[in-house]
């Protein structure tokens, strides 16, 4: 299998424990840092398209700036995907992590089980 994108944040416990899984696991992965290169809104758009998941998966619903900026309120009152994507792709606090990107699949978030069915 070729090389993964693993966009993490390296202070957050979840992405800790899923860098260790994917080492456990064998898994080869190019390492980045979603604050310092937070994805762009052509990449979440077609990461989106990849995984089958509805945009609202793709916002950290954890996060201190999500609260703060009543993004609920905005995606609950029908923001557009593409605002979605241009207000995820302005920060990366934002967006959900960890994201794993390979060939065929995006996932988003560790669950142990759908990391087993797509990486090994």
């Amino acid at each position: 299998m070729a090389d993964v994108l693993f966009v993490e944040y390296p202070k957050c416990s979840t992405c800790r424990r899923a860098k260790a899984w994917l080492d456990a696991h064998g898994v080869s992965y190019v390492d980045r840092h979603i604050v310092e290169d937070n994805p762009t809104t052509d990449e979440l758009s077609a990461w989106q398209a990849r995984s089958g998941l509805p945009v609202r998966r793709f916002f950290n619903t954890s996060g201190r700036l999500y609260r703060e900026r009543g993004i609920k309120a905005m995606l609950d009152a029908g923001l557009s995907d593409a605002e979605a994507f241009a207000l995820l792709a302005e920060d990366g606090m934002l967006v959900k992590r960890p994201i794993v990107v390979g060939e065929d699949f995006v996932l988003v978030g560790f669950r142990e089980p759908e990391w087993e069915a797509a990486l090994c």
